[in-house]
């Protein structure tokens, strides 16, 4: 950011690392960019009300059934000195930044997989399941 937007003081460089800085994960979190990427002018107009309340839609699942038949379920939070600025009653961001909180328990169950990247909204019903390789390099993050 500091090269591409040309930044040339302290302040500056200083600024960009507090709007950042919270972003890092603690051991046990991994933080994400929600991006909602929309091409049209039309397409903005229809979705970004419709996806209200998406920052705290998006899931991981962990692990393959359980006796009760249910997997274990990490929601977003959102990332909160971004969330005021981001989260509105009528019409959302394109952007927002979320954070997910594993505990132990739930790193293990990421580690053993299968882990499944899902947004369950009201309006938008999607689910992925992260490759290996993905899985593998998040759980670097996750574990201290």
């Amino acid at each position: 950011m500091v090269r591409v937007e040309k930044m040339l003081s302290d302040e500056q460089v200083q600024g960009e690392l507090d709007v950042y800085n919270p972003l890092i994960p603690e051991p046990g979190e991994l933080s994400a960019t929600l991006f909602i990427e929309l091409t049209s002018e039309a397409a903005l107009r229809e979705w970004l009300g419709k996806l209200v309340g998406i920052e705290r839609a998006a899931e991981l699942r962990l692990g393959g059934s359980t006796p009760t038949g249910t997997f274990d379920v990490v929601h977003s939070v959102p990332e909160s000195a971004h969330e005021e600025a981001l989260t509105r009653e009528a019409i959302t961001s394109s952007v927002h930044y979320v954070r997910f909180s594993l505990t132990p328990e739930q790193v293990e169950l990421f580690a053993n997989g299968p882990v499944r990247l899902a947004i369950a909204h009201r309006s938008y019903d999607e689910e992925t399941t992260l490759s290996e390789e993905t899985r593998q390099e998040l759980l670097g993050d996750l574990r201290p």
